[in-house]
């Protein structure tokens, strides 16, 4: 599966549309059949944006590349940080962020959800995850072994000086879970009041090797590349002795 990584500026709403409609078109035109924008690309923390118009353009723009699936970072919608997944205008999945992250102040604008989700798209499942819950391992563990991700599609607005955590927490999920992890965060915000650079994008294989890309944004997912084994899920509880001097 050839997966687009979006490397999006966020600037104005109306930009931030115009943008996602020009970068879909370069993507499909690469080849990609899965596209993924990161989190809050459309209105960051301080825009606003109306959940139902942009609903109308994530379906407009499915239904223009009929056959490619999207997924577009998350969306505030219904007091929630909502992760969405369409097709053809037909919205597949939708998961809101369970893990917010307290020092933005994400608890002031959004409630967690209480649910994981996975969804099955094109012969692959996808287990979505937003930003700040890629910290919970216990999140990707679920997805894998109850909801049969073989790839963990993960979208934040993660900062720039932060970007080898990010890298580096990728990557463990890829090789705890035997699975596919690609990561696509934010690449700037420019705007107002909120100036920020993102971390950068990053895809592995299960072994936890990283997949380069072959042109800008563009990362094939290959289930030829060897695979690793994933662990027995069962819990071994074993007695702890503390030693207090030595």
């Amino acid at each position: 599966m050839k997966v687009w990584l979006s490397r999006f500026l966020c600037t104005d709403v109306e930009s931030n549309f115009a943008r996602m409609d020009r970068e879909a078109a370069r993507a499909v035109h690469a080849g990609a059949e899965l596209i993924v924008y990161p989190e809050s690309f459309l209105h960051g923390y301080t825009r606003k944006v109306d959940s139902q118009v942009a609903r109308e353009r994530f379906k407009a723009l499915s239904c223009a590349h009929l056959g490619r699936a999207f997924v577009f970072g998350s969306l505030s919608e219904h007091g929630h940080n909502r992760m969405t997944v369409w097709q053809d205008g037909v919205e597949l999945a939708a998961y809101d962020k369970v893990h917010l992250f307290a020092p933005n102040g994400e608890f002031e604008i959004w409630s967690p959800g209480d649910r994981y989700v996975s969804v099955k798209v094109n012969g692959w499942t996808l287990g979505l995850i937003n930003c700040n819950d890629l910290r919970f391992p216990e999140q990707a563990r679920a997805l894998r072994l109850q909801g049969g991700a073989d790839v963990l599609v993960v979208v934040a607005w993660w900062p720039w000086r932060r970007t080898h955590i990010f890298e580096t927490l990728l990557r463990a999920r890829a090789i705890e879970n035997g699975c596919f992890v690609v990561g696509c965060c934010i690449d700037a915000s420019e705007t107002e009041g909120e100036d920020f650079r993102g971390a950068g994008n990053y895809a592995f294989d299960p072994l936890g090797d990283p997949i380069h890309t072959q042109e800008e944004h563009l990362y094939t997912l290959d289930r030829n590349r060897p695979a690793a084994v994933l662990v027995d899920p069962r819990t071994q509880f074993v007695d702890i002795a503390r030693v207090d001097r030595y």
